[in-house]
């Protein structure tokens, strides 16, 4: 027994030794060079600077506090409680958490015990002395069975690699959520604005509903022609087209929105009107090198990238010695009444060493391929930074175009109104003619349209901000 024990013994550390001269090294991670430029492309007006003075960057804002409107955040409120896609993004996370626990049970040895016992009858013929008789085997006992050493630490790289997996997940269930509160703000943010686009026209169509009467009564009294007549019903006309189609869309806004919150909204919490821009609080753009690495895609990326590396590590452990352990020990008797006695005290242990020699380039190809992988994984991390940097340097540059339009609009509208009032003033009393009434009506409609589209497109932009900016969680 001693001699089987310190044969096993030098067995193992003669492996150790082996591997002990030429294991390999961990392979460092190193992040790679930012490649995007110090300083974002679009700069501040003058008026937003003072704005965002002092305003908290986007990832310091929850979006309970950016949100300020309480029917949208009951509405998001909803959406994270009953949307499907997330719910997925939570059971991927649980997934790829239970795979990690997986291979970080490798590092332990799995203890089995166990009884059984076996018993079979041989018969006279079959005997030298002619003599049948019963045999029995009764065992019970514990034993580790293939437990590796990981001595070269192959299966620690396994499990480091299982790790990043998991972050990567996590990070994606929480790119998920932010983009699940982006969307749904969007699109309450759409359904809101639509309405205003229905109020408007109706609004509209009565007013030419009116029109069109007056100029009717007048033409029948011998004051206004038929042309004009037929003007003032086109307007009507436009006017109901356009009621048709805003009102068909505010029912695909519903149910686009119903979708993302993956229940029906109740009618209570729906947009009336599109509100005013203090819905939304201000934020900071920040530094590029502050915020980029502090979006989900961008950290799932490096994740990923580190898991690429781990796995690099396992691959060229695989080049170095694999020892197994197996063993235990117990009482082994061929009858029940002396299982437990010392003399049926037993053991085994069976240390097994599986050096590669030839496998036809089989591990070198897996260890070019974890490289090949890693590279990967460093080019996909690289485009989630410039993609991330275009996306927040574009909506930087509409937020200051947006407030300009918006002014610029507004006073247009305004200026429109005014004529549209002065030139009805003047065809009531004759000095000019309906045609001038008819293009001055348009030209503010098509206005105040422009307007409430202009205040739309600068609230689904700064939602657009705030969530590129790494807000939203």
């Amino acid at each position: 027994m001693k001699n089987k024990m310190a044969v096993a013994c030098a067995l193992l550390g003669a492996c150790a030794l082996l591997g002990g001269c030429g294991a390999p090294a961990k392979v460092a991670f190193s992040r790679p060079k930012t490649p995007a430029p110090p300083a974002w492309k679009a700069g501040l007006s003058e008026q937003e600077a003072r704005a965002a003075s002092g305003a908290p960057a986007a990832a310091d804002l929850k979006w309970e506090e950016f949100f300020t409107d309480g029917k949208l955040r009951e509405v998001i409120q909803l959406a994270l409680d009953n949307n499907r896609d997330l719910r997925l993004a939570a059971l991927n996370v649980e997934k790829v958490q239970a795979q990690y626990r997986l291979q970080g049970a490798e590092l332990y040895p799995t203890v089995n015990a166990g009884t059984s016992a076996d018993s079979y009858y041989v018969p006279g013929d079959m005997t030298n002395g002619g003599k049948s008789y019963t045999y029995e085997t009764h065992r019970q006992g514990a034993g580790v069975s293939s437990w590796e050493l990981d001595l070269f630490g192959r299966v620690r790289s396994l499990r480091d690699e299982a790790l990043e997996q998991y972050l990567a997940s996590e990070q994606g269930r929480i790119a998920t959520h932010m983009s699940l509160v982006s969307s749904v703000a969007s699109s309450y943010l759409n359904l809101a604005g639509d309405r205003d686009s229905l109020r408007l026209a109706q609004a509209t169509l009565d007013a030419q509903k009116a029109t069109y009467e007056l100029v009717r009564r007048t033409r029948d009294y011998g004051i206004k022609s038929d042309l004009d007549v037929s003007d003032a019903q086109s307007q009507v006309q436009s006017a109901q087209v356009d009621v048709a189609r805003y009102t068909g869309q505010l029912t695909l806004d519903e149910n686009a929105l119903d979708l993302l919150v993956g229940a029906p909204v109740p009618v209570d919490l729906l947009p009336i009107e599109l509100g005013s821009d203090q819905c939304l609080k201000d934020i900071s753009a920040g530094l590029p090198s502050e915020v980029l690495l502090r979006r989900p895609d961008i950290l799932q990326a490096e994740h990923k990238l580190k898991a690429a590396y781990a796995n690099i590590a396992a691959a060229r452990a695989a080049f170095f010695p694999q020892i197994t352990l197996t063993g235990g020990g117990g009482f082994l008797s061929g009858a029940a009444s002396q299982l437990f006695s010392f003399r049926a005290l037993s053991w085994e242990f069976a240390p097994q060493t599986s050096l590669p020699i030839f496998d036809a380039g089989t591990r070198k190809t897996k260890y070019k391929i974890s490289q090949v992988d890693r590279d990967s994984a460093v080019a996909e991390y690289e485009k989630a930074i410039q993609t991330a940097f275009r996306e927040v340097s574009d909506s930087l540059s509409r937020r200051s175009r947006l407030l300009e339009q918006q002014q610029a609009q507004q006073a247009l509208v305004k200026t429109l109104g005014e004529t549209y009032r002065l030139t009805e003033a003047r065809y009531k009393t004759g000095v000019d003619n309906y045609l001038s009434v008819l293009v001055a009506q348009r030209s503010l409609y098509s206005g105040q349209q422009s307007l409430i589209s202009l205040r739309l497109s600068r609230l689904s932009n700064l939602v657009t901000l705030y969530k590129v900016l790494g807000g939203g969680a």
